[in-house]
């Protein structure tokens, strides 16, 4: 993932909002996909980037320049779909969503990119008894390509855990899939 420079950490923490706007420029689309994958909602995602970028700015202070700055932008995000989930229920997933899936699944042309509708139809459908930890991992490592070891200090999680609700994620979307008639 693209690092941004020192300097603009550094303006953004004397108060440059022209800087501040370079970090959203920046990381706001990384941000949305991560959102939109965890929460499977186009608007609510939208929120939570929004209320991401503004607790950077509330808090960029506090950043601490010997870690990674997309590894605290993405714990705070991540924090923020998690509370989120908490907070709300996840709808189950309709006879449409599986549609989608199966349409998507069968396509031969593996480049295709997915419209924001469709990721929320599978991601609805295929994290469909995940806990939410189990979905941050998931959607941190298999679906953003991060490390293990961004993913531990992202969500705080020791290697063990984040590997064993790698680990069970895996064994239920695999299961769900199968379900579906897609191996």
């Amino acid at each position: 993932m693209k690092e941004i420079d020192s300097e603009i950490i550094s303006q953004c923490q004397r108060g440059d909002k022209t800087a501040f706007r370079y970090v959203v420029q920046t990381y706001q689309q990384r941000v949305f996909s991560l959102a939109l994958k965890m929460i499977a909602s186009e608007e609510d995602a939208k929120d939570i980037v929004q209320e991401t970028f503004i607790r950077v700015w509330q808090n960029i202070s506090g950043y601490d320049d010997r870690r990674p700055f997309f590894t605290w932008l993405y714990t705070i995000a991540s924090r923020l779909c998690l509370d989120h989930l908490k907070s709300s229920y996840i709808k189950r997933s309709v006879a449409n969503d599986e549609e989608v899936f199966r349409r998507y699944a069968s396509d031969s042309n593996s480049q295709r990119m997915l419209e924001n509708s469709e990721w929320v139809s599978i991601v609805k459908l295929l994290a469909e008894g995940l806990s939410e930890k189990q979905r941050l991992v998931f959607t941190l490592c298999q679906l953003e390509g991060l490390t293990s070891q961004e993913t531990e200090e992202i969500t705080g999680m020791s290697p063990s855990q984040v590997k064993s609700n790698l680990y069970v994620a895996r064994q239920i979307i695999r299961k769900k899939m199968k379900e579906l008639g897609y191996e």
